[in-house]
């Protein structure tokens, strides 16, 4: 069942570790974090994915204290490129900002390379091949062992390929969200680059458990997106109920369903679901191997998909920095 990534053979289904620190609800104690760290290891998950902006770098301190002593169990992810200040978000993916984050990461983590490193968004003011020479000389110098790409459309994912191949490009990816179809999927698979699925339950709202986005804390970041508001959410709930019932029929967690739908799209999908559940980690890990018919499969697809969705999956401020392919009605 492992698929290729970075040069090696993972588990399709990796961890997001970023709401372990940063973006939804209040994070659980450090105690329950280092502890679910090591159950994913235990488990069998061998791909973490983090990035210097989950908490401002506190993720990844996360995982050095977490399970750095294990590194050799498994295959670690970071990312540079998007620059937080307060509420403020750009983009710098220019060689001296890439050299220096790369050299912070590597100082928080507390190792001496990375395994895949990504460019967690395309800034248009640097030429892609100045990007991606700071990738490969770092490759060179050994701390990197690979790089990727993060939000990337697919004509500049063959640009930075032509450069130097391209091991990875993360982009959200679900049941009801498919820009990737617009582009990128075929691209990855015609150039041979691994698809990294973040946010392949929807950001939660595919996992079963919400029903009311009201009831999130203020600084989740769902609160922000459209597709949780009071106007979309009840349509977008309705949809939800039908793919539940079809979960339950067919005798798997909605979680599970939503995970398997998107390694079915490709033998080179990963999905890289996060969470603070030790429960619900074990949960989506199984989603690789669990028995679902494909015709159970097929109908999730035709349940929820771009078309019986309601609601953009960013708000305005954060479009323009998202290099992905957009659906016309968007």
């Amino acid at each position: 069942m492992k698929r290729r990534l970075a040069g090696r053979e993972v588990h399709p289904i990796g961890l997001g570790c970023m709401n372990l620190s940063w973006a939804y609800a209040t994070p659980p104690a450090h105690k329950v974090k280092v502890e679910l760290l090591n159950k994913a290891l235990d488990l069998g998950y061998d791909h973490f994915d983090t990035s210097n902006i989950y908490g401002g770098g506190k993720n990844e301190e996360l995982l050095a204290d977490a399970i750095m002593h294990r590194r050799d169990e498994f295959l670690l992810a970071s990312k540079c490129g998007i620059v937080v200040e307060g509420p403020k978000r750009g983009v710098d993916c220019s060689p001296e900002s890439i050299a220096e984050n790369l050299d912070k990461s590597l100082a928080r983590l507390k190792t001496d390379h990375v395994d895949l490193y990504y460019m967690h968004r395309f800034d248009p003011k640097v030429p892609i091949a100045d990007s991606v020479g700071a990738m490969v000389r770092a490759m060179e110098a050994g701390k990197i062992g690979a790089y990727g790409v993060s939000e990337w459309s697919a004509a500049h994912i063959r640009e930075a390929h032509a450069v130097h191949p391209v091991a990875a490009v993360q982009p959200e990816y679900s049941l009801w969200t498919r820009n990737v179809e617009l582009g990128v999927l075929d691209t990855c698979k015609d150039l041979g680059i691994a698809l990294v699925a973040f946010s392949s339950t929807g950001r939660g709202a595919l996992g079963g458990a919400l029903r009311d986005p009201s009831t999130l804390e203020e600084k989740d970041l769902r609160t922000k997106m459209p597709r949780f508001n009071a106007e979309n959410w009840p349509k977008n709930l309705a949809v939800i109920e039908q793919f539940e019932a079809l979960a339950k029929d067919v005798g798997v967690a909605p979680a599970q369903l939503a995970n398997r739908w998107v390694l079915e799209q490709g033998d080179n999908v990963h999905a890289i679901p996060g969470t603070t559940s030790i429960a619900h980690m074990e949960e989506n890990f199984h989603a690789a191997t669990v028995e679902i018919p494909a015709d159970a499969i097929a109908k999730a697809g035709e349940i929820i998909n771009h078309s019986t969705v309601h609601g953009h999956r960013y708000h305005e401020a954060i479009r323009p920095t998202i290099d992905t392919e957009e659906f016309e009605d968007a």
